[in-house]
């Protein structure tokens, strides 16, 4: 499914819970429920489609759940445990090391996109979702978002890219 598609179910989506009046619910162990109401799914779709449905929640540094907020590789790591049920690393250096290495002109959606952001290479990560555009978790005052890696920004800073096997 082309992510302009998934985008748009995943903002109905949540308006609907948010004008169902379950946008307000306390936290929870299982708060994908408030996040996302329909299954993801499989594969590379079940990471797009479970990463899209975190547009717009909160950057906290150091943040692993979307009811508090999420960093770089917070998100990273929360959108592969709900679609694959894999616990992956905590920060985007270690995540760097797992899985297989992929050139930029191989990306498939659900891959894994880093950047040297701090000076120092592997210090950011995004989740690709293909035609240029990667969904992260930029930094403090923002939220997630998608952004076109062919952008200056991005481009200069790109570190590689890695995919995640297995289910």
């Amino acid at each position: 499914m082309h992510y302009k598609s998934l985008i748009l179910i995943v903002l109905i989506s949540r308006s609907l819970t948010v004008l169902a009046g379950e946008g307000d619910l306390p936290p929870d162990l299982n708060p994908p429920a408030v996040l996302n109401p329909q299954p993801a799914p499989p594969g590379e779709d079940g990471v797009v489609f479970q990463a899209l449905a975190l547009v717009d929640v909160d950057y906290k540094r150091g943040g692993r759940v979307p009811v508090t907020g999420l960093d770089c590789s917070g998100l990273v790591r929360y959108v592969y445990h709900q679609a694959r049920g894999l616990d992956l690393p905590n920060t985007a250096l270690e995540l760097s090391r797992v899985g297989t290495k992929v050139g930029r002109e191989g990306l498939k959606p659900g891959d894994l996109v880093f950047y040297q952001t701090l000076r120092k290479a592997f210090s950011h990560v995004g989740i690709y979702l293909g035609d240029n555009r990667f969904i992260h978790a930029p930094s403090t005052g923002g939220a997630v978002r998608i952004d076109d890696m062919t952008a200056a920004y991005w481009a200069k800073r790109f570190n590689g890219a890695r995919r995640i096997l297995g289910e």
